[in-house]
């Protein structure tokens, strides 16, 4: 069977996703399902907000399915009447058995790092606060646990110092999409090979929480900078600072650290009209884009135009 004629259920939810379904439907493969996470509240309304995935697809016409529950027996029977000959799984969620061994040319994940490295829900955030110069994709047959199965293929991707998870995030998303095409073709040969994963190089990246959010000036100022890189633009480092009488909570997403010896105390904020840049024992951290709690995302020489920042303010720091 060819790749093009094989049945594929496509499983996922976020933006990185449908990036990869787009590619799929563009290159003419045969996606007969969608399957994606319920409708969740979100905003101040708690509206009911469909998933990215979910919105392309009914803008594409697909089927969408939206289980509560993926060992339920409506669902496995839903699932079985697509009749699928293959699963791909891009940023969904742990499949049972039930589901990942039904199809008979398997089921693979998309992963967004070089497995073993940074299993798990946030892959791009973490190798980018763990200071990594490179990242990159991995399709791999789902098995029992979370992010272990054997390695189909992979591709690298270079992180430059000065780039954003934001950034990572595209560039792996189109990296991505083209790996899935190679997988599916590979697969549909039936000659491949899988290599199985070394237990003793794996990493993780656990789920972002607001704790990993939160700037401790205690940290090196590389720290600092690596942790507001890998956290913009979602969720965004905090950074809290006090000036005259009141405290303001930040939103940091672009910063460039310079690294000189100075005699200013740590944590302190220096201004000008068009700047600002934080005092830290490794040198100083210049803010470019920034968003104040309430407000819009802004660069700084237009938050700076609207706001007064007082010659004492500092940084409040650790939390």
């Amino acid at each position: 069977m060819k790749a093009k004629e094989m049945r594929i259920v496509f499983m996922g939810t976020p933006e990185f996703a449908v990036g990869v379904l787009d590619k799929l439907l563009a290159e003419s493969y045969r996606v007969v399902a969608v399957i994606t996470a319920p409708d969740r509240p979100a905003g101040r309304g708690k509206k009911l907000r469909a998933s990215a995935v979910k919105k392309y697809a009914l803008e594409r016409q697909l089927p969408v399915l939206q289980p509560t529950n993926l060992k339920a027996e409506s669902f496995l029977e839903e699932l079985a009447a697509f009749r699928p000959d293959i699963q791909i799984v891009v940023a969904f969620r742990m499949l049972p058995k039930a589901v990942w061994s039904l199809p008979p040319r398997g089921t693979f994940n998309l992963h967004a790092s070089l497995l073993p490295a940074y299993r798990g829900a946030a892959p791009i955030n973490w190798a980018i606060m763990k200071g990594e110069r490179e990242t990159g994709v991995t399709t791999f047959f789902i098995d029992e646990k979370i992010d272990t199965g054997a390695i189909l293929l992979q591709k690298k991707v270079g992180i430059a110092s000065c780039e954003t998870a934001g950034i990572i995030h595209d560039r792996l998303m189109q990296k991505g999409s083209e790996l899935v095409i190679q997988t599916l073709e590979l697969i549909a040969t039936s000659k491949y090979k899988t290599i199985r994963q070394t237990e003793q190089k794996a990493s993780y990246a656990p789920k972002l929480n607001k704790e990993i959010q939160k700037i401790n000036w205690k940290d090196s100022l590389k720290d600092i900078y690596n942790q507001i890189r890998g956290l913009s633009p979602y969720p965004a480092a905090i950074l809290q600072i006090q000036s005259g009488t009141k405290t303001h909570t930040i939103k940091l997403f672009q910063v460039y650290p310079d690294y000189i010896s100075h005699r200013e105390k740590t944590g302190k904020i220096l201004t000008t009209k068009d700047s600002i840049k934080i005092a830290h024992r490794d040198g100083f951290l210049y803010i470019h884009e920034l968003q104040l709690s309430g407000k819009k995302r802004m660069l700084v020489k237009d938050f700076l135009n609207g706001f007064n920042l007082s010659t004492d303010s500092q940084v409040v720091s650790p939390w």
